[in-house]
């Protein structure tokens, strides 16, 4: 199975290197050096990754034969995507790959359906889940522990405990 790991941002000075968004939470292991990461689009990999380095709490990496800006600029919004075993899981039991979300129920603490998982909108701040709702609507919930305190996934359920107005406009106007 295919996991994107990255997405490439803009070059990083006149050397070849780019910025990157790390999607994974173990780029120690997935953006190493030595790794050949397919891309989206296909046609621009695959890259192996020459060099990685953290300068000022940004990831920097440079793939074998990209030596210049105008090479690391032509990469800029690429997906890097490593192939990864559909039964591995993350180490910490607190963390799930996107395709153990995707297709979950998500119901509230007493039961409510809320919909399925559909996506997973991975922000700046942080990652949102976008729930279909069972009436065709969407549902962008945020992915913190606080308002998804519980995953199941053998029984292929998310227990959700939304704060007022989250998921019903109703809710937060206060009755």
């Amino acid at each position: 199975m295919q996991l994107v790991v990255a997405r490439v941002g803009r070059a990083h000075g006149i050397r070849g290197e780019v910025t990157v968004e790390v999607r994974t939470d173990e780029p120690e292991m997935r953006l190493a050096p030595g790794a050949v990461l397919a891309t989206d689009p296909p046609g621009v990999g695959p890259l192996t990754i020459e060099t990685g380095r953290v300068h000022s709490g940004r990831l920097l990496l440079r793939f074998a034969g990209v030596q210049d800006r105008t090479g690391a600029e032509a990469l800029r919004n690429t997906l890097l995507v490593a192939e990864v075993d559909p039964e591995q899981s993350p180490d910490d039991p607190e963390e799930f790959y996107d395709h153990q979300l995707l297709d979950l129920d998500v119901v509230t603490r007493d039961g409510r359906a809320v919909g399925r998982v559909e996506e997973i909108a991975h922000l700046p701040a942080q990652d949102l889940l976008v729930v279909r709702r069972p009436d065709g609507g969407e549902a962008l919930i945020p992915f913190v522990t606080e308002i998804v305190p519980e995953i199941d996934l053998s029984a292929q359920r998310m227990v959700v405990d939304p704060p007022p107005g989250l998921l019903d406009e109703e809710e937060g106007k206060g009755s």
